[in-house]
């Protein structure tokens, strides 16, 4: 209440000097003067102003809903924290301030991180005639303008919003705002708040969806794994149970093979990367029960760099590479052939070529070509863009297919989080 009374004191003491000032100087022109008009002026000029006082105030306790020196104040100023860097900040108050209502000539300086903005202002009471007759109306422009500069602190930006009369400072003495600075400072205040929770929101939201992204990738990853995982373990079994009769000694060996081939399967129980030299181990244990069965129609020819096979590599499928050069190109052939397996190193990339001899792209063999379209789409899902899968005709015969993936040591990690 007495910050209230003062506030109203201030503005009819400081009238009261501009009227006395005046009417000295009226009374000291030559002419005549009548003096009686003189306290009527003064009187009616009080009541408008001393009325706009208290409407100010009225309105100052229904915005802020308190009545202390700082919200009471015709200029306002805040202090605001944005967690974002300088930049981010100065679009999010930039934008903040061209949203406000009645908001004229907006000047953005991006380089100085400063905005500036006029803003007309409202009429809480509307405009009746009678208030027209106030004084405090003659003392010049109703506009307000609004002053924001970003300050770059730490990575964030902290914000320095002025929002103030159109008129020189001295104006305060005689005029109020009703209270439409804070309104603006307030309005800012929130819409900034409002953005800011925005984008926590969709900071949330993305982080949700792509964790959600990830699971359907690991679930489609594991899907096309099954898919490729060998059929042949079934025949497999089955021929060393029969040569246990006729060729116990061809039996072991089989199965020697098959442990061999399944030691270095059971890392691939999940998506995690194998490195080139495990698959090379796995596929020459394949090669091997797959020779028993062949016989002298097989041979394979390996040329792979002791410095290479440490990359990491999809599990199984440098392994179906290899099982199509076998059931599509060399086993329909009535004289076998023999599959090469070779990779060379290209500046941050990796290339590992599997190539037969056998019949090539102009017989068909009954195959659906799931097992190529399964290392395409494992091919992006783990590298995207990265990787690739290019399948040609080999010369003089056969088939080539090629994989290339960037030039990475394995190590133990999910491989959703594969970098080049």
């Amino acid at each position: 209440m007495f910050k209230s009374l003062f506030f109203v004191l201030r503005i009819a003491l400081a009238w009261s000097a501009l009227f006395l000032v005046g009417s000295l100087f009226w009374s000291a022109t030559p002419g005549y003067h009548d003096q009686h008009l003189i306290p009527l002026v003064y009187f009616i000029t009080l009541a408008f102003v001393i009325t706009g006082a208290f409407s100010h105030l009225g309105r100052v306790r229904l915005i802020a809903g308190e009545v202390d020196s700082s919200a009471l104040a015709n200029r306002q100023r805040r202090r605001i924290e944005i967690p974002f860097e300088a930049g981010e900040a100065f679009d999010l108050i930039d934008a903040a301030i061209r949203e406000l209502p009645r908001i004229e000539e907006v000047e953005s300086a991006r380089d100085s991180l400063q905005v500036r903005a006029k803003i007309r202002r409202p009429q809480p009471y509307g405009r009746h005639w009678v208030q027209r007759l106030n004084p405090a109306d003659w003392l010049g422009s109703l506009r307000n303008q609004i002053t924001a500069t970003v300050t770059p602190v730490n990575g964030t930006g902290s914000v320095t919003l002025l929002c103030e009369p159109e008129a020189a400072a001295w104006s305060d003495w005689f005029r109020v705002d009703d209270g439409t600075n804070l309104e603006n400072a307030e309005a800012v205040t929130r819409a900034i708040a409002r953005r800011v929770a925005e984008h926590r929101r969709n900071e949330q939201r993305a982080a949700a969806q792509a964790a959600t992204e990830k699971e359907l990738t690991v679930a489609r990853l594991n899907l096309l794994h099954a898919q490729v995982e060998p059929h042949f373990l079934y025949n497999t079994l089955a021929s060393a149970q029969l040569l246990t009769r006729t060729d116990p000694a061809q039996a072991d060996r089989m199965l020697g093979h098959l442990i061999q081939y399944l030691r270095h399967s059971l890392p691939s129980s999940d998506e995690s990367l194998s490195t080139l030299g495990d698959e090379l181990e796995r596929t020459r244990a394949y090669l091997e029960i797959i020779r028993i069965r062949m016989g002298a129609r097989l041979a394979m020819e390996v040329d792979v760099p002791d410095a290479l096979r440490a990359i990491a590599l999809p599990p199984m499928m440098l392994q179906t590479l290899v099982e199509n050069a076998i059931k599509h190109g060399l086993e329909p052939k009535p004289g076998g052939g023999t599959v090469w397996i070779f990779a060379r190193r290209d500046e941050d990339r990796v290339m590992v070529t599997v190539a037969d001899n056998g019949q090539g792209f102009g017989v068909a063999t009954g195959g659906t070509g799931i097992g190529l379209k399964n290392v395409r789409e494992r091919l992006r899902l783990l590298y995207g863009e990265r990787a690739s899968l290019a399948v040609v005709a080999n010369v003089p015969e056969g088939v080539a297919a090629t994989i290339t993936v960037p030039a990475v040591a394995a190590a133990p990690a999910d491989a959703s989080k594969v970098t080049p």
